[in-house]
């Protein structure tokens, strides 16, 4: 499997710029991907291999902003061994670089001791798993280390976390528990860089939280406002652009129902205000702005 590319694009977002870093690739069933939409329909946007698993990214999405350097979402890390890595298909190194998140934030001309405030969409571990990395100089894919044995990976940040998931990131059950691991959080606990909030707050100016639970019952996406743009870092809800469709919605979300009119609603104002929508896990695209024709809503290169 070869990784998405390219590591970083940029662009303009009314007086800031962003950056749209890749932080790996990921290889997950494309109908759990897709949910209750029929194979011949998700397979004409997005092919699978021959174990019936499509190509994604892991696109985390950086931000010059006036109060310092913000990172939304981080990727998997470098934390977990190579059975896990195969199993999801994943592939976030680069030589010369610890992880394929910090050779994209190079390419940007950042480092991780830039970044001032991450925040995290929700916490399943190819969202929130770059928050922390292995404490020792080890090899990717070594035996994962325990929650003691990791560090913070952004060490001059803030990490902003709902309240809301992380209760249910840290209460888990059958279904959810193989997607939240202590290893990814713990160690901003201890070194007192975690921070909770609620609800729908701004966390800078300019950027609010926008709860859009389905996914978990607490996921939130990023609102980004500028100079008279905005844009909407999704996170979960719509993880690529071929999720655009109200109805297509992953297996993966625990209340799809929810998602549901999650979407919808986003979907109203955003096109509404001819929105930026950006994509976290869509391999090739990074971006779009939602349109209206014949068929209904699309989605066009912004």
């Amino acid at each position: 499997m070869s990784a998405p590319t390219p590591l970083h694009e940029s662009r303009q977002l009314g007086d800031w710029r962003i950056h749209a870093l890749q932080a790996g690739g990921q290889r997950l069933d494309g109908g759990a991907m897709f949910g209750v939409v029929p194979k011949p329909l998700w397979e004409r946007r997005i092919a699978a291999d021959e174990r019936n698993r499509i190509p994604l990214g892991m696109r985390c999405l950086l931000v010059e902003h006036p109060d310092g350097l913000v990172l939304i979402d981080t990727g998997v890390g470098d934390k977990e061994d190579a059975k896990f890595l195969d199993i999801y298909g994943i592939e976030a190194t680069v030589p010369g670089h610890r992880t394929m998140l910090e050779a994209a934030l190079a390419a940007a001309g950042f480092t991780p001791a830039d970044v001032k405030v991450v925040i995290n969409t929700h916490l399943h571990f190819d969202h929130a798993g770059g928050n922390t990395q292995r404490a020792e100089s080890a090899a990717p894919g070594a035996p994962t280390p325990e929650a003691a044995d990791a560090a913070p990976t952004f060490p001059n940040a803030r990490y902003l976390v709902q309240a809301g998931e992380f209760a249910y990131a840290t209460h888990t059950n059958e279904r959810t528990a193989a997607s939240y691991f202590t290893r990814n959080w713990a160690p901003i606990q201890r070194s007192g860089q975690l921070e909770l909030v609620d609800g729908t707050s701004e966390l800078l100016p300019g950027i609010r939280m926008r709860a859009t639970p389905g996914h978990t019952p607490h996921h939130q996406s990023i609102v980004l406002a500028s100079g008279g743009e905005t844009a909407v870092f999704l996170g979960d809800l719509c993880p690529t652009a071929a999720h655009v469709p109200l109805p297509w919605i992953m297996g993966y979300d625990v209340e799809p129902l929810r998602t549901l009119e999650s979407k919808r609603a986003l979907w109203a104002e955003a096109e509404a205000g001819g929105w930026l929508l950006i994509f976290e896990h869509d391999a090739t695209t990074p971006w779009g702005i939602l349109t209206r024709g014949e068929k209904g809503i699309s989605l066009r290169a912004p």
